[in-house]
């Protein structure tokens, strides 16, 4: 098994970071098919898929979306942008869903980077939903979860920090109680 810097997919999640700024370039159609075809191969509870995408190219629908969230000049700035819907006539728990929704997104996000595209995940659109839903005609079963902008980065040095692993990580005590 590799050890950590040796495998490229640990490397990919070592280094992807959220971009916010991109430059004109539109996204393919063969990387959108690449970056939705990760997010379908997102385990979820049951095998259930409960996902459902939206890709949204129209610069007339990407500037309404943009009005719907305090990060509108991402939004407007994205060439691509796909909102990720749970589809509530196919779940079966609600909160296994969301985090298959969640791993979906980041299955997105990881191939956007390796395709060499920068992404963000907005989740504070969905304080807009219904707004959303109507910008975009869907039907009422789905329930927005994120809209991901997606493009090629502008120029900029992207950094971030991380807590160390003794801040998040606790281990079981063996036959103690957890006070002691």
């Amino acid at each position: 098994m590799p050890v950590s810097g040796e495998s490229r997919v640990i490397d990919t999640i070592l280094t992807r970071r959220s971009v916010r700024e991109f430059n004109d370039r539109q996204v393919s159609k063969e990387e959108i098919n690449t970056i939705l075809n990760a997010g379908r191969w997102a385990p979820s509870g049951l095998n259930n898929q409960p996902w459902r995408f939206m890709v949204v190219r129209d610069p007339k629908t990407i500037h309404k979306l943009s009005e719907c969230t305090h990060y509108s000049g991402i939004i407007a700035g994205a060439p691509l942008l796909i909102a990720a819907f749970l589809d509530t006539e196919h779940s079966y728990n609600r909160t296994k869903d969301i985090q298959a929704i969640g791993a979906s997104i980041q299955n997105m996000l990881l191939a956007c980077c390796e395709l060499g595209l920068g992404a963000v995940w907005l989740g504070e659109i969905l304080n807009q939903n219904e707004k959303v839903n109507s910008i975009l005609h869907c039907p009422s079963k789905l329930d927005l979860m994120a809209v991901l902008a997606i493009g090629e980065p502008a120029p900029g040095n992207r950094v971030s920090t991380r807590k160390s692993l003794s801040e998040l990580v606790f281990e079981e005590k063996y036959g103690q109680n957890w006070e002691e």
